[in-house]
């Protein structure tokens, strides 16, 4: 269909079957006959007739009831428009991966666009048409559940993810029925929630959002991103579902955005709590005002713009916004197809196939970090293992977000211990909370006959996620126990944490001899698990969120601002300096932290030029030796700080890296370019900018140490 007949199917539709392509409900109202409208629904006020208008669903189905639902609704329907179903496929379909916060400590832009790849082509196999993903919100506060779901507390990395994951979904063609469409969320800084308490309050400067909050949802959008889901919260006063400054001026007028705007779950009628709206007809007319094109999971559009829409404004408002939703249904072909990409056959082939096993094994393996390891790994085969823990033989490791994951499917850490054929003397499970004296004197003496000490550590599932928030970070006390007793048998001791946050660990490092971060690993956590404990794989990952020594340090991130009484330049001073007078002021493990089998020196710092003018570039290198026994991946990280500038910049901002493979006794050379747009930041008066004068640059392994130098950037 071409862009001029929707414009023409526009004008043939009625007000009510507008307000149904406005409108977003669960799919169980067209396969269950427990919800399905019948009269007047007592809950989501719409009427039989009504459910045949609806413009797009959500929910859990496979490719023959989405069949059988699209042929009922165009049996319906009286102009035959399809609809579109949405799904959250937020780090896998079938085939699950590691969490997206584990998936960004690989630093792998290349890994990360595959897995969404991966994940579109089994997700549209199935008939669905768009994901709720990339989620792009920097986080700060290991206390929200969904940390889960971003990419860290780095804006370039969280702009360079969510670019790669709208490509996997999107493919370039929307057309083509094994691509998804990207929905990028949550706008805006969902991610900066008071209290790291779920759908709470944000309040946050201009100059911070532009700054730091902005560009990752600008950058997905840039890339291509067709829908963009409002947040939950209050920003600096007003609800992001009615924020017109959001909505209009900064994603439309000021973004050139033409894409779909979509509410998150009940949002619009959520107005009424927040305390800006007194009613549906409040809510309604503040979100349509402000750019809310599909409410998802209530009816408020339906109950009241029937009467607003007699204003001639708010029928614009809403016309503007149905165009819009043709519009992404035509960009991918549903008009022509409205079964596009249903096949159970194929379904039946795609799903989890062994190839897409291997990405998610691949995904798994370099998505952990290795935080401690004091000569334990990797592990000799001839060494008997035990392995205990809630997370020995639990299959429950695919995260909380994997709605179509089948824990049968999931290779555990047990079995992928089995599959290295190594000599597991036993397997003893505990549970998360408690552990009997039975069942600890038990452990103790099989524990006893065996050459070396895995304990499968973590927190529960529901413990992360969507409200999954929690105010302590630390792991049971009943694991800490579980720990120091295996600490005093005088046996290599290590951890593997399966979790979704960054968790306070200081008891943990003391006692423990290696510890692993897995996150929680997706479906072939246990291969890859297994794949680095007997150093079939050299760990690679790097951390993308600080883990801070104890709740009270949050939020503790690497590119904080610089204060007038710094701690670095108060050395000699015991007070008046900013500071803990209980702990330090670093985080336990920084941002861009993590070991591996390898060890690799930097030296030879060669800088083209110490003056950069506004029209040219300069360059930096540094030689990167291996002077470990195993081939390794490293992570070269390049940060920069703007030592005078019209408003306090970063201690320290990352603004490149590369990844280099480098063989035992290998020296590789890794050069960078810097030019002026690096440099640049938004001022406060509306300005982009870069500041004439000193700019330190630091090269090194993460964001506590390296190699500096100086570049004073000239007219």
């Amino acid at each position: 269909m071409k862009n001029e007949e929707i414009k023409t199917l526009l004008s043939k539709m009625t007000l009510e079957e507008k307000i149904g392509q406005l409108t977003q409900i669960r799919t169980s109202y067209y396969y269950n006959s427990n919800t399905s409208a019948t009269g007047t629904i007592s809950k989501l006020k719409f009427t039989k007739e009504q459910k045949w208008m609806i413009g797009t669903v959500l929910g859990k189905l496979d490719a023959k009831m989405m069949f059988e639902i699209q042929k009922e609704y165009l049996d319906n329907n009286r102009l035959g428009i399809p609809l579109l179903f949405m799904h959250d496929i937020i780090h896998g379909f079938k085939t699950i991966f590691p969490i997206p916060l584990a998936l960004s400590c690989s630093w792998d832009e290349e890994l990360i666009e595959k897995t969404a790849r991966v994940a579109a082509r089994e997700g549209s196999s199935s008939g669905y048409q768009a994901t709720f993903s990339p989620m792009v919100d920097i986080v700060r506060d290991p206390r929200w559940g969904r940390v889960i779901e971003s990419f860290g507390e780095d804006t370039l990395l969280n702009s360079i993810f969510g670019v790669a994951m709208v490509r996997g979904y999107q493919n370039g063609d929307l057309k083509d029925p094994d691509t998804l469409i990207s929905c990028v969320k949550h706008f805006a800084a969902y991610g900066a929630a008071e209290g790291g308490r779920d759908y709470n309050t944000v309040d946050i400067s201009e100059c911070r959002l532009r700054n730091e909050y902005f560009p990752p949802y600008y950058e997905a959008i840039k890339a291509g991103a067709k829908s963009i889901m409002s947040s939950f919260n209050v920003l600096n006063g007003i609800p992001a579902t009615a924020n017109t400054w959001l909505l209009r001026k900064i994603l439309r007028e000021e973004w050139g955005y033409e894409g779909v705007v979509i509410s998150d779950w009940g949002a619009v009628k959520e107005l009424i709590p927040h305390g800006t709206a007194e009613n549906s007809i409040d809510a309604a007319k503040l979100s349509l005002k402000a750019g809310i094109d599909i409410e998802m999971a209530t009816t408020a559009y339906f109950e009241a713009l029937p009467e607003l829409c007699k204003d001639k404004s708010m029928e614009k408002l809403l016309d503007d916004a149905v165009e819009r939703i043709l519009l992404l249904k035509n960009e991918c072909g549903l008009f022509e197809d409205p079964y596009r990409g249903i096949s159970y056959e194929k379904e039946k082939q795609t799903l989890l196939c062994s190839d897409f096993r291997k990405v998610a094994r691949e995904a798994a393996s370099k998505s952990a970090v290795l935080l401690k390891n004091s000569d334990v790994l990797p592990l000799e085969r001839s060494k008997n293992v035990i392995l205990i823990g809630p997370y020995a033989s639990n299959s429950s490791i695919l995260g909380p977000w994997s709605l179509d994951g089948d824990l049968n499917d999931v290779i555990t850490i047990e079995q992928g211990l089995i599959n290295k054929n190594i000599r597991l003397e036993g397997v003893e499970t505990t549970c998360f909370n408690e552990i009997s004296k039975e069942k600890s004197e038990e452990i103790i003496e099989k524990a006893k006959r065996a050459d070396v000490i895995v304990l499968a550590l973590g927190e529960e599932e529901e413990k992360s996620g969507e409200a999954g928030c929690v105010s302590n970070i630390t792991l049971p006390e009943a694991q800490i126990k579980l720990l120091r007793c295996m600490k005093k048998l005088n046996k290599p001791l290590i951890v593997l944490l399966i979790n979704g946050r960054p968790l306070d660990l200081t008891n943990v490092i003391e006692e423990a001899d290696a510890v692993l971060e897995c996150w929680f690993p997706g479906t072939e956590g246990g291969n890859a698990i297994a794949d680095i404990l007997y150093g079939d794989y050299n760990p690679s990952g790097k951390l993308t969120m600080s883990f801070p020594r104890g709740v009270g340090q949050i939020p503790v991130y690497y590119n904080n601002l610089a204060t007038g009484r710094p701690k670095e330049l108060l050395k000699n001073e015991k007070r008046y300096k900013s500071q803990y007078l209980d702990v330090p002021n670093e985080p336990l493990f920084p941002f861009g932290y993590g070991l591996g089998y390898s060890k690799f020196k930097y030296d030879n710092l060669n800088i083209s030029k110490k003056e950069l003018s506004k029209k040219e570039r300069i360059s930096c290198s540094i030689n990167v030796t291996n002077i470990g026994k195993y081939t390794g991946i490293e992570t070269v990280q390049l940060y920069m700080r703007d030592k005078v500038a019209d408003i306090s910049r970063p201690v320290k901002q990352l603004i490149k890296y590369k990844q280099i493979i480098i063989n035992p006794n290998e020296t590789k050379t890794v050069e960078f370019t810097i030019d002026e747009k690096d440099l640049r930041y938004w001022n406060g008066e509306n300005q982009y900018k870069s500041d004439e004068g000193l700019f330190e640059f630091t090269l090194g392994k993460d964001s506590s140490e390296g190699i500096s130098f100086e570049v004073r950037l000239i007219s």
